[in-house]
């Protein structure tokens, strides 16, 4: 069932934004997590692993995993199996990770398994984008579902075709990573805006220094740091404490049609104008009559339908709306108009179209 959410934020009025430390406004350049993936099988299932007949990967993955462990099979050979599943693995290779560290999974089924739940994943190496090994998997998973079935009847809850394992990675191979350029290290911010840029860099130069810091653009600033890793390293712990209030962001309303959601911050303002919202509804009511002959006559029993059709315009209200009210009258206008989730959404791509709404408006 769709349902709409509309969020004014903790601050409707013109109160000043929070302060922020720029460990949550920015990262380090070069700092980041790489992504890992393979190809595994998990096995150990109940009976709710791929139908192999249909899935000859799974087949040939198992052959190929015997061979290396010194069971050689035809690789015509069909197998019958139930309690494998074909998976792909993923998982997240943390910045800084050493040789030796463990790091979480993520087991998906690539078949038609029916649930991953009980199975173990046997090793898998998991491969970088430049196609290393960086780590190896295996463990058993956790499937936060449960599902049941029995007479052609199936309850589910949850997912049962993706798991976690916690730890289930060992990393075996180091990405280096380059903690700043020579003298300098550069933050990056975690969106594109000149006003709370300006503001780090006035924070990091009152607290450490003149000169330390220096904007090179929206998005990007450059430090003075210590050359000494170790001095370097608390440098940059200081810095991350340091606590900026960032400017206001531009106003945007953000629609997500597939759960009917409209999330709308504190700077969205709208201009004079006037709305009609109206409904047209289509119902069609399908009855099946039976016709049936006379007691011992000739004939047979014959079942028609009948279908009616039957259209309603719903009363359309038109209501002005006065120029530059705040976020909260503009919610209050739009509710009074009784409209619903999809309503909503064609009534705000329409007020964006008439120039009326003051807002970058976003579907994702």
């Amino acid at each position: 069932m769709y349902y709409t959410a509309i969020l004014a934020g903790l601050a409707l009025f013109s109160a000043p934004a929070a302060a922020e430390r720029i460990k949550d406004l920015a990262s380090v350049q070069g700092v980041r997590n790489n992504q890992l993936v393979g190809y595994g099988i998990v096995v150990g299932l109940d009976g709710t692993g791929d139908q192999t007949t249909q899935t000859p990967f799974t087949t040939q993955a198992i052959i190929n995993m015997l061979a290396q462990l010194g069971t050689t099979l035809a690789t015509t050979q069909s197998l019958q199996l139930k309690n494998v599943a074909a998976v792909m693995v993923t998982a997240n290779l943390p910045s800084f990770a050493g040789i030796g560290q463990q790091i979480d999974v993520t087991v998906s089924s690539m078949g038609n398994a029916k649930s991953l739940r009980g199975g173990t994943l046997v090793m898998t190496p998991l491969k970088g984008a430049d196609g290393q090994i960086y780590a190896q998997a295996q463990g058993n998973l956790l499937v936060g579902g449960a599902g049941a079935s029995g007479g052609g009847s199936r309850v589910t809850v949850n997912h049962l075709l993706a798991g976690r394992v916690a730890g289930g990675a060992t990393v075996e191979r180091e990405v280096p990573t380059a903690l700043g350029q020579g003298p300098f290290i550069h933050y990056e911010m975690s969106s594109t805006d000149f006003g709370t840029t300006q503001r780090v860099v006035e924070v990091i130069n009152r607290e450490i220094g003149p000169g330390t810091a220096q904007a090179l653009d929206g998005r990007r600033i450059q430090v003075i740091a210590p050359t000494d890793p170790n001095s370097r390293v608390a440098f940059l712990g200081r810095l991350e404490g340091l606590e900026v209030r960032p400017t206001k962001g531009m106003a945007k309303v953000i629609i997500n049609p597939r759960t009917g959601s409209v999330v709308m911050n504190q700077t969205v303002t709208i201009e004079s104008c006037a709305i009609a919202h109206g409904s047209l509804s289509v119902v069609i009511n399908t009855e099946q009559k039976v016709s049936q002959p006379n007691a011992l006559a000739a004939g047979q029993t014959v079942t028609t339908s009948q279908s009616e059709i039957d259209i309603k315009q719903g009363g359309g209200s038109l209501m002005q709306v006065k120029a530059g009210v705040s976020l909260s009258e503009v919610v209050k206008a739009i509710n009074a108009l009784g409209a619903g989730p999809q309503d909503l959404l064609s009534i705000l791509q329409s007020m964006k179209a008439a120039g009326a709404l003051r807002a970058d408006l976003e579907i994702i």
